[in-house]
C-alpha cells in the first residue's frame, strides 16, 4: 500500500506510538487527523505535520464519528483508521482486585473504541472496496501482562475483534492489521526514549511506527515489532501448562527482584 495522499485517522495520536505513527505516515505523504483527549499537544503535532486535530474521547461513539467527519471535511474519505488509544492501570492486589471502573474503562478503550471505529468507516470502505483498519493491541493480547488482568483480558478481546474483521471483510477490499508490541518506552508506563537505550527488550515508539507502516504496506494481519513474541506465542501454543508455569516463575522473579509486577519494571526481566 502506498500512503501518499491517503487520509489517515489516528486515535491517541498526541504522544507515544500514536504521535510516532502520525509523523511516519505524514513523511510518506499521508494526510493525518489526530484524535486525542489532550487537544493542545494534538493540535501542536497536527500543525507540525500539516494535519488536523480534534478532541476525541474514544469511549464515546459520537466522538469517533466526529473524528471521522473532521477527517472527511479536511481531506476526504478515510483510507486508514488507526485505533491506537490505550490505558494501563494495573491492579492493587489479586488478579480481580481492579475496580469495576478500571475494567469498564479498559473494555471501552481497548475494545468498544475499535468497534465504534469500524462502525464509522466500514460501510464506506466496503462500498469503495478499499480501506484499512489498523488496531494497536499488545503482546499482552497474545500472551499476558503480569500484574494487569484488565489490560490483558481486553487486549485479548481486541486481537479477537481484529481477527473477526479480517475474516469477514478482507474479501470486501478492506485490509485489517493488528500490531502487538511488547515493552516500549512510552509515557503510558512512565518511560522515555532514553530508557530504551539501556535495555534490549525495550524499544522506542518510532520503531513500533516503522514496523506498523511496513506491515500495513504489505497487507500483513499480525505485526510484531518485537519478533521474539512469535517464539513466545509458539511456546504457549505448544504446551499451555508449561507456558503458564513459566509465567508464574517470571512473576515470582519480578516480585523478588523489583518488589512489584509493574510494567515499568517487568521489561527488565525479559
Amino acid at each position: 500500500m502506498n500512503f501518499d495522499g491517503k487520509t489517515i485517522a489516528i486515535t491517541g495520536g498526541a504522544s507515544g506510538i500514536g504521535a510516532a505513527m502520525a509523523r511516519a505516515f505524514a513523511e510518506q505523504g499521508a494526510h493525518i487527523v489526530i484524535g486525542d483527549l489532550r487537544v493542545e499537544p494534538a493540535q501542536t503535532l497536527a500543525d507540525e505535520i500539516g494535519g488536523a486535530a480534534v478532541r476525541c474521547d474514544v469511549t464515546r461513539e459520537n466522538d469517533i464519528q466526529e473524528l471521522v467527519s473532521t477527517a472527511e471535511t479536511h481531506f476526504g474519505p478515510i483510507d486508514i483508521f488507526v485505533s491506537n488509544a490505550g490505558v494501563a492501570m494495573g491492579e492493587p492486589a489479586h488478579a480481580a482486585s481492579a475496580s469495576d471502573e478500571v475494567w469498564h474503562l479498559c473494555w471501552q478503550v481497548h475494545v468498544m473504541a475499535h468497534v465504534y471505529a469500524a462502525r464509522a468507516v466500514l460501510p464506506a470502505m466496503i462500498a469503495r472496496r478499499s480501506g484499512a483498519l489498523v488496531q494497536i493491541a499488545s503482546a499482552a493480547g497474545l500472551l499476558n501482562q503480569i500484574g494487569d488482568a484488565a489490560y490483558s483480558a481486553t487486549k485479548h478481546a481486541a486481537v479477537s475483534f481484529a481477527e473477526s474483521l479480517a475474516i469477514t471483510h478482507v474479501d470486501d477490499g478492506v485490509s485489517v492489521s493488528v500490531a502487538c508490541p511488547q515493552y516500549l518506552a512510552t509515557p503510558l508506563i512512565g518511560l522515555k526514549d532514553q530508557d530504551a537505550e539501556r535495555h534490549p527488550s525495550l524499544i522506542r515508539a518510532d520503531q513500533v511506527a516503522k514496523a506498523v507502516l511496513e506491515g500495513v504496506s504489505r497487507g500483513a494481519f499480525l505485526i510484531l515489532p518485537h519478533p521474539e513474541v512469535s517464539d513466545y506465542l509458539q511456546l504457549k501454543s505448544n504446551d499451555y501448562d508449561k507456558w503458564v508455569a513459566g509465567m508464574r516463575r517470571l512473576r515470582a522473579r519480578a516480585i523478588l527482584d523489583t518488589g512489584s509486577c509493574l510494567p515499568k519494571d517487568m521489561y527488565k526481566l525479559v
